[in-house]
């Protein structure tokens, strides 16, 4: 008897094992046909993730359809291949539903409303406030800048622009008020 027919003869073997639900023998044909399953998984999905996945749903499936398998040397191969094939189909119809989904979720009306809509808000009060600073008369307008965008303290400002500290805190004080009038006016006229 040469080789290949012993090898044969154990490939029958081993099929006929797992036909009759030996567990023993689906971990040697995990052992010895894994590596083949998931290259073929991961060339179809190009992802390892995925490529992990259909190789573990091709062997639990390869167990539970144990019964359709006929024992031969070249059939236990292109079974699990045949399986890995339909699990591979099974995952692209997912990632095919899952952008179905994505895409029917951003096409909805209000659906670019929430967290957009409240970062292009932020922005746009920002760009508001900005405005209103720089329509400031000095030296409110350099005072608001200085505590503000380069986040000074009164005391820094005062010895900065040369003012006692109480004037810089009625400037602060007086620039916010202003500030916050400007934008309930933009915020009411947005509505």
């Amino acid at each position: 008897m040469s080789f290949e027919d012993e090898q044969d003869d154990a490939v029958r073997a081993l099929a006929a094992r797992l036909v009759a639900g030996d567990e023993t023998a689906l971990e040697e044909i995990y052992d010895r046909w894994s590596a083949l399953v998931h290259t073929y998984a991961l060339r179809a999905l190009r992802d390892p993730h995925d490529a992990e996945d259909v190789t573990q749903q091709v062997f639990v499936a390869a167990w539970r359809s144990r019964h359709t398998l006929t024992p031969s040397p070249a059939a236990l191969p292109a079974w699990l291949l045949g399986i890995a094939r339909h699990k591979v189909a099974d995952a692209r119809a997912a990632r095919a539903r899952d952008a179905d989904r994505v895409a029917a979720v951003v096409s909805l009306p209000g659906a670019h409303d929430g967290s957009d809509q409240s970062v292009d808000d932020d922005v746009a009060e920002r760009l508001v406030v900005r405005q209103a600073v720089d329509e400031l008369p000095d030296p409110r307008r350099t005072i608001m800048f200085l505590a503000f965008w380069e986040e000074r303290s009164h005391a820094e400002i005062a010895e900065t622009v040369g003012l006692p500290l109480g004037t810089v805190k009625s400037h602060v004080r007086r620039g916010l008020i202003k500030l916050h009038q400007q934008l309930e006016g933009v915020r009411h006229e947005s509505r």
